[in-house]
Parts: C-alpha cells; structure tokens; sequence
C-alpha cells in the first residue's frame, strides 16, 4: 500500500470539509456584526498563521487536523471593552446565535448539494440497474428475480443506475415489509417482483446488505484475461504475463473470469497447477494463492485484475445525466434522504437493531477516501459529499460540545425566557466530551480491528 495515495485524498477531502463548516459559522458570524477573533482548520499549536481585514482576525493552519473552530469575541472567555459589548457573541439575541451555530452544519449540507447536483448535470458512466442473482436460496430467487433482469423502478420510484438501486433498496428495505421492483426482463418483456423482508434481519454486522437480498451487479461473461499484474504477488511468482488467459487449473476448465476469481478464493495456500494461452501456445505453471482475511473468512488471492473485456461494456454501463432544475432537485432529495437515513442507523444503533461494527474512524474513512480518489473524480466527489452530510448529522445531534448540543441549549432558552445556568452547561459540556470520547474509542476500535482482519 502506497499510503500517500490514502493519506493525501483524506487530507484534502478532510480538510475542505471543515473549510466549509467553519466559514458557514464565520461568514454568519459577520452578518450578525460579531466579532471573529480567529479561525482556524485543526487545533494545538498553529504551523502557520497570518492576520487581516479590519478586526485583525486571526487565520490559523494546526497541528492536529481533525476539527477546526472560529473564536468569536466572548465575555465568558476574556474581557472585552465596553466599546465592542455590541460585538460580543453572547450579548447576541438567541436568534442570532442559534443562526451562527447552525450555520456550521448547514455549510456542510449545502456543499453535498453542490457537489451532487454538478455531479447528476454533468453526467457520469454508472453501472447499470441490471441484476444477478447469487447462487443459493434467497429473497431475490423467492421473488422470481432472474439473471439479467433490468430494473426500472423501486415502489414507483424510478432508478438509473445501480447506485440509485442500490440507495432505493436499503432505504425500503428498512422501512418496509414488502417492496416491489418493476423490471425489463432479457427477452423485453416488464414485469414485477415483490422483495420480502420481513424475514431478514437489518444488519448482522459482516455482510453488505443488498448481497443478503441475493443481488449483485449482472455481468457479462467475462474471458480469464489477465490485464495487470501486482508485483510480488502470487501470479507474479508463477510467471503469468498480462494478456495471458487462464484456460484451466487443476484440470478443470476456467470458464471465465468469476469462474477463475471464485476458484482462486476458495483455495488460500494450494498450489493450483495452471494452464494458460499465451499468443495460442498453452504454457503450464503452478499458481499458489495467497491467504488473506476478507469479513472474517480466510481467501485466496493472486494479485491480477481482468483485462477491459471488449464486448458487452454497452450492455452494463450508461451515462446516466440529469437536467439541471432536475439535478438540483435530486441533489436536495439525495442530500435529505442521506440525511434521515443517518440519524435512522443512529438510531437503530442505540437500540440494537444494527451492529456498532459499522461506525467507522479516520482510518477507515481514509482508506475509503483513496479508494473513491483511484476509481475516479466523480467517485471522490461522491465520497466528500457523503462525509460532508455525516459531518452535518453528526455535529447536530443534541451532544455537549457538539453544535447541536448548543443548539439544544438556545431552545430551552427560548422555552425557558432565560438563559440557562452557568453550572449545567459546564455539566452538560464534561458530559458531552466523555461520550465523545467513547464514540471515537469505538470508532478508533473498529478501525482497527478491520485493519487486522485484512
């Protein structure tokens, strides 16, 4: 693993992130005639740092890069000259101050829609929504789902992609007993088919969850043609060469690249004795996957990807491209949906529905964030849009320290007709930071037990 090709997309990803919320404080901030004493993206000691504009306002660069704040001018903090009490945060009508707290958030919402509507109006090349079925007893196969099905809507709601399906089915799936797909069978034909859920739990904390439907992605038959090679992996070793194409191993013929792929898994540490063409000349060696952990099972791997298949592309991928008053209104659906969907697995979380394995710290969200950089700019986009809506969620929930948990402090204040006592809110704010806490505890735990399991 080349770890600039993570560390640097996380950074940048991180770092705009909370670019964006600390100027939606800031910039609300200014329009309310407080004064910002300073800004700064991460927190300790500063690595640089300059002054400007007419209150000396002072722009920060930290060492530690996980957060940033904007200092406004406070009593509660330091002294402030009777001349600037105007100026001072909290002089400000609570108006005022719930507006400059929720801006921070709303900032990070209004970015994702920014990013996914010049997403959905430039356009992209998605999977399509066409399906497979995974072998084995499943939702999918009880409701007649067959093999190159072309899905056009869920429960009404049209789709385009495989994402858009993908999205659709996991947001029905946990709201609903029952959802109906209508699809555009191979020979033409429509038809719908009625997905049960009433029997599969939501998350076991392993499995993706549109695989435990039955589905995946439908592909052509792909030839075993290798097209990269890893050095020092396992095809390396044995002498493969990209172009090369796998015909048999073991004695029994490969009939094609998942046929070569699912072989290749199920067999970590055996040598496989390999026949392959090369420029029409069969050339034999032994081929010895590599053991690796994936989800908690022991896999082979032999580092190669397939070569760009030549035919059937048409037949899986389209341009999927939306007008732009259409986009905008997706982007805001998208952005909403995400949203909700979030506070929901909160929600779901707490009471034990869905497995706290699925929180995920700055690891995980960094090895994501390369990942999303390498398969393309439109996939990092996705991916900075997606964090920034979990950075909204997150930082309005009703938690001390958070900005939702001050947000929850102006409310009773309204409610109450005063503000509330100096000694609660230090209460609330030591609650606040051990919860926190344990929430990146966890959130670091998990990362770490998924580098551990490969």
């Amino acid at each position: 693993m080349n770890l600039l090709e993570y560390l640097i997309p996380f950074v940048l990803a991180l770092g705009l992130l909370i670019l964006v919320h600390e100027l939606g404080h800031y910039l609300v901030a200014r329009g309310c005639g407080v004064k910002v004493l300073r800004f700064s993206i991460g927190f300790g000691r500063p690595l640089l740092k300059w002054t400007s504009g007419a209150d000396r306002t002072e722009w920060a660069l930290a060492a530690f890069p996980l957060g940033g704040y904007v200092k406004m001018l406070d009593e509660r903090e330091s002294p402030v000259d009777p001349s600037e009490l105007h100026r001072a945060f909290n002089r400000q009508p609570v108006s005022r101050r719930f507006a400059i707290v929720a801006a921070g958030p709303l900032a990070n919402f209004l970015l994702a829609i920014v990013l996914y509507w010049g997403l959905f109006v430039g356009g992209a090349e998605e999977l399509k929504p066409r399906l497979a079925l995974i072998d084995g007893p499943s939702i999918a196969a009880q409701a007649g789902v067959r093999d190159g099905d072309l899905v056009t809507a869920v429960s009404g709601e049209r789709v385009r992609s495989w994402p858009e399906l993908r999205w659709a089915l996991v947001r029905h799936a946990l709201e609903e007993r029952e959802v109906t797909v209508q699809v555009r069978s191979a020979d033409g034909s429509e038809a719908r088919r009625t997905l049960d859920f009433s029997g599969m739990s939501i998350d076991d904390g392993k499995s993706d969850l549109v695989e435990r439907m039955g589905l995946r992605p439908w592909r052509p038959r792909i030839p075993a043609v290798v097209g990269k090679i890893v050095d020092d992996g396992a095809a390396a070793k044995a002498g493969l060469q990209v172009g090369d194409t796998v015909v048999a191993l073991d004695g029994r013929p490969v009939e094609s690249w998942i046929d070569l792929v699912e072989r290749v898994r199920t067999a970590p540490g055996e040598p496989l004795a390999a026949v392959v063409l090369r420029n029409g000349v069969r050339v034999e060696t032994t081929l010895t996957p590599e053991a690796a952990e994936e989800d908690g099972v022991r896999i082979g791997k032999v580092g190669i990807a397939v070569a760009e298949p030549l035919e059937g592309r048409e037949e899986m991928f389209a341009v999927v491209r939306y007008g732009v008053v259409e986009g905008l209104g997706k982007a805001i659906g998208q952005t909403w949906e995400t949203s909700v969907l979030s506070l929901k697995m909160i929600g779901r979380m707490i009471v034990g529905e869905v497995s706290w394995k699925n929180l995920s710290g700055p690891v995980t969200i960094a090895d994501y964030a390369g990942q999303s950089a390498k398969l393309g700019l439109s996939h990092y986009l996705k991916f900075i849009a997606l964090i920034s809506i979990s950075l909204g969620v997150l930082n309005l929930l009703p938690i001390p320290v958070l900005d939702g948990g001050h947000l929850l402090y102006y409310v009773i204040e309204i409610i109450k007709g005063g503000p509330i006592p100096e000694r609660v809110m230090e209460i609330g704010q030591q609650i606040g930071l051990a919860a926190l806490a344990m929430l990146m505890a966890f959130a670091f735990y998990n990362d770490i037990t998924r580098l551990i399991s490969g």
